[in-house]
Parts: C-alpha cells; sequence; structure tokens
C-alpha cells in the first residue's frame, strides 16, 4: 500500500513538471514573438505565436498578436482568422474589433447582410454582453433560490414568511425563463463551430460538391461565410446576403 502511495505522488509530480516545462516554454515562445514583432521581424513573430498555438495553448491576447502580426504581413485572411478567433474569446473586447473592422476594409467583397428578426439580433448582443459563465452561475443560484422558496411553504407557517417565499420563487422563475433561452443560445452557438473564413485568394463557387459543377459566383479571401454541409473534400457554404454554393474544404477554415 505504501509503495502504491509512492508511486501515485512520483507520477504527479512527473505530470506537474512536464506542465509547468509546458507552461514555461509556451511563454518563453510567446515572449520571443513578441520581441520579433517589436523588432519589426514579423515572420518570425508570426512563426512564434503559432508555436505557442500548437502547444494547445489559446488565449484572445494571443490571437491578437497575431492578428496584428500577419496584418502587418499584408496577409489579410490570416488576420481576419486570428481576430476572429480573439473575438470569440473576448467578444466586448473593443481593441479586437477595431482591427478586425480595419483589416476588413482591405477585402474585396462587400456583401450586405440579410435582415435578422429583431429578437435574434437582442438575443446575440445579451450573449455578447453577459459571458457563459456567468450565465450559467446565474442560472444556477436562480433554481436554487426557487427551489428554497418553494421548500418554505412546507417548512414555515409564518404568513409573513411565505409571502416573502411567494414573491421570491415568483421572481425566480420568471427569471429562469430568459436565463435559460440565453444559456441555450450561447452553449449552442460555443458548439456550432459553422462560421468560417476564406482563405484562398480567389474561389470560383459551384452550384454542388464536384469540378464540373457550375460556377454560381466567385468570393474572395478575407470573407467570413457560414459552413452548413459536408460532401467528401468539398463544403456547402451560405454568404452574409444568403446566396448558396460550394467549395473545396481547404480553400476556408473554421473560425
Amino acid at each position: 500500500m505504501r509503495y502504491s502511495k509512492l508511486w501515485f505522488l512520483f507520477f504527479c509530480f512527473i505530470a506537474f513538471s512536464l506542465r509547468v516545462g509546458l507552461a514555461q516554454t509556451a511563454q518563453d515562445e510567446f515572449e520571443r514573438g513578441n520581441s520579433a514583432y517589436r523588432s519589426g521581424q514579423f515572420q518570425e513573430a508570426a512563426t512564434a505565436y503559432e508555436n505557442v498555438l500548437k502547444r494547445g495553448l489559446a488565449n484572445p491576447v494571443l490571437y491578437f498578436n497575431l492578428g496584428n502580426t500577419y496584418y502587418r504581413l499584408g496577409k489579410t485572411a490570416p488576420a481576419i482568422l486570428a481576430y476572429e478567433r480573439a473575438l470569440r474569446l473576448e467578444p466586448n473586447d473593443p481593441d479586437i474589433a477595431h482591427n478586425l473592422n480595419l483589416v476588413n476594409l482591405k477585402t474585396v467583397d462587400r456583401i450586405e447582410p440579410l435582415p435578422e428578426l429583431f429578437f435574434i439580433g437582442w438575443m446575440r448582443s445579451v450573449s455578447t454582453v453577459v459571458p457563459i459563465h456567468t450565465g450559467v452561475r446565474l442560472f444556477i443560484l436562480c433554481w436554487i433560490l426557487f427551489f428554497a422558496s418553494l421548500a418554505t411553504f412546507y417548512i414555515l407557517s409564518q404568513t409573513t414568511a411565505l409571502r416573502i417565499a411567494r414573491s421570491c420563487a415568483l421572481i425566480t422563475g420568471v427569471l429562469l425563463i430568459p436565463l435559460g433561452v440565453l444559456l441555450t443560445a450561447q452553449i449552442i452557438d460555443r458548439q456550432s463551430h459553422n462560421d468560417a473564413i476564406v482563405t484562398a485568394s480567389v474561389v470560383t463557387v459551384k452550384t454542388s460538391p464536384d469540378v464540373q459543377g457550375v460556377d454560381a459566383f466567385v468570393v474572395h479571401e478575407g470573407l467570413k461565410v457560414k459552413l452548413t454541409d459536408v460532401v467528401g473534400g468539398w463544403v456547402k457554404m451560405v454568404l452574409p446576403d444568403g446566396k448558396v454554393g460550394w467549395i473545396r474544404a481547404q480553400q476556408c477554415e473554421r473560425i
């Protein structure tokens, strides 16, 4: 039994050491990228940032710096992709949004999106204001208060306490509905990674997932699209204005 505990502690120490070593290596690589960026060595900076991502470590600052680096290199699509990923992790950051809007000015395609239903836009705006972890905590808190209020009907007999419990149950019950909808929308948005950026400079979109398919229209790098289907090496995309077509999977990259 004693040897088993020693082996367990030994493996825990090894795992902790590897984790610390990985974090230190990634931090060193990140600092090397920052130093290269300040020196104007943008390709070296991009390589360093990408090496950090290959280690499975990602955060908004890393993607933001990577977007700045690709912008300096004149690589529009990779810059937009990095900024979009940073914005997904930190949706309320004004600097990320500003730089994304700035690099989008370099794209060729100017597509007016279809108008969306007012409540969809409202839900999207609210979901960006309230982080998903905050929504989860509020939802759980409301559930606890709701059931605690219901429990008082069977525990307490005082009129004042019952009135307070009834009011609390009513308020939390009403709040659970929008919080549940908000939480569901956020979870679906997190899990449905359907947004993508066109990475090829010029793409001829087909009406079917086939080289022999009829040419539908042409798009250019940096355009943000939504992917809805996959057939072989082809993906079906939907443009902001509702147009639909097929392109090769390697001609775009998911956000």
